[in-house]
């Protein structure tokens, strides 16, 4: 009798590899492309050559992202830089009233040094760094802010609130409503993570060769900048839209699914703005901003071997220097695109790769 091909490999069936899935019945595969090399100067201004590894089944992505990588490359490299602003988690307490309220919120701050100790009792590898508070009268929200070392940490801070909320209610009395009062915010695209940031800060730019626009990207600078005036801006703002950007939900997806990162954190990550400058000899200034990019090196899925893999093709030595990889790869996917729309090429590309 002829063996059937099981759906998931021999590995996760003997259980050699930890799986985060319950009632397992098998495994969904989505083709991985590598875009690059993508080349980004530190703060350190070293040039570092890394691969974008993108799991996507969009036909012209990967070529999109790799052309771009190509005009950056050619212009001399990208330049990124990346800053920790925290891992948040964010309970809801109640108390009697107004006057509670800001009791419990004064208390908060004069505790804070005994917070931080209870904090970091949970794990060895966290620590807290502020917190925020809001109240709406008998209900107090406050947003707790970790370093979650090379995790992205979401369980981690989750296991550290716990640990807060009963110290808090056995010396304050305020009882914590839920665990999570969606002031985090997490998974959710919001305004208060656009203006604080969460998890990483990520800055990605580079000065576009008016020659390797027109001979790599097909177009002029001035119909780029228009393009992205356009689109990014204008029609961004008519839109009401949270993201002043023109696909950075994109690339970001692809490149959480290669290296094993939690998939609903594109859902806020993919908040960001691009913006251009043209200069005075017709080069072009290009940057991204992303405030709000939740990843990590070590720990959920990237336990995979298979995304091990795909996050050693990087070159990236740590979390820092992914989220830098990151924003160099949203960074090419932004000029590609804008590019393929100054020329007109969008449908046709899509046509002939994506059909």
């Amino acid at each position: 009798m002829e063996k059937k091909t099981p759906l998931i490999s021999q590995a996760l069936y003997d259980r050699k590899e930890p799986i985060h899935c319950e009632n397992l019945i098998g495994a969904t595969i989505i083709p991985l492309g590598v875009a690059g090399p993508l080349h980004v100067k530190s703060a350190k201004l070293k040039v570092q050559s890394y691969k974008i590894p993108l799991a996507t089944t969009e036909g012209a992505l990967v070529a999109s992202v790799n052309r771009g990588c190509k005009a950056i490359r050619l212009s001399g490299g990208a330049v990124g830089k990346v800053e920790l602003v925290g891992v948040t988690r964010g309970p809801v307490f109640e108390t009697t009233g107004i006057k509670k309220s800001f009791w419990f919120k004064n208390w908060l701050a004069d505790n804070f040094q005994h917070l931080k100790k209870v904090a970091e009792k949970t794990s060895s590898y966290l620590k807290l760094l502020k917190h925020d508070v809001k109240l709406t009268g008998h209900l107090v929200y406050v947003r707790f802010y970790f370093d979650t070392g090379e995790a992205m940490g979401m369980n981690m801070v989750t296991l550290a609130t716990e640990a807060l909320n009963s110290y808090i209610e056995k010396k304050t009395g305020v009882k914590a409503l839920a665990l999570t009062g969606n002031f985090c915010v997490d998974k959710k695209p919001s305004w208060l993570n656009f203006i604080s940031g969460r998890g990483k800060e990520v800055w990605s730019e580079v000065v576009l060769k008016e020659q390797v626009i027109k001979k790599v990207l097909k177009t002029s600078p001035q119909k780029l900048f228009d393009v992205w005036l356009s689109k990014c801006l204008v029609g961004s703002a008519i839109s009401g839209s949270m993201g002043f950007n023109s696909h950075f939900a994109n690339v970001i997806a692809a490149f959480f699914a290669a290296t094993g990162q939690d998939l609903a954190h594109v859902a806020e990550s993919s908040l960001g703005l691009t913006n251009m400058k043209l200069l005075t000899n017709n080069d072009l200034y290009v940057s991204v901003y992303l405030p709000d990019v939740m990843l990590g090196f070590i720990g959920g899925g990237m336990k995979l071997k298979i995304k091990k893999e795909a996050l050693a093709l990087t070159g990236a030595q740590n979390a820092q220097e992914l989220a830098m990889v990151l924003g160099g790869a949203v960074l090419a996917g932004e000029i590609s695109l804008l590019a393929s729309l100054a020329e007109g090429s969008l449908a046709k590309a899509h046509a002939r790769l994506g059909r």
